[in-house]
């Protein structure tokens, strides 16, 4: 199995908690928690139970953090 993709460093949990807080999508602010997890040193596994998701779906919610910071995790218009 390879390695889980990093978290960026200009974020941490506390950071990711609050913005949870104040966010108005609710799925946004399910996504900031789990990430706030793993920034805390929970394995991707407990963050996806919290998240109600696949280990997969954490992972795409990491690559669009990554990409685009807490704005990635809104959802976005389909297609």
């Amino acid at each position: 199995m390879g390695a889980a993709i990093g978290l960026r460093d200009d974020f941490d949990a506390a950071g990711l908690r609050r913005l949870a807080r104040t966010t108005k999508s609710a799925n946004q602010g399910r996504r900031l928690l789990a990430l706030a997890e793993i920034y805390d040193g929970a394995n991707r596994s407990d963050a996806a139970r919290i998240g109600g998701v696949t280990l997969q779906i954490v992972r795409d919610w990491v690559v669009r953090f990554n990409a685009r910071g807490p704005a990635g995790l809104l959802d976005g218009k389909a297609p």
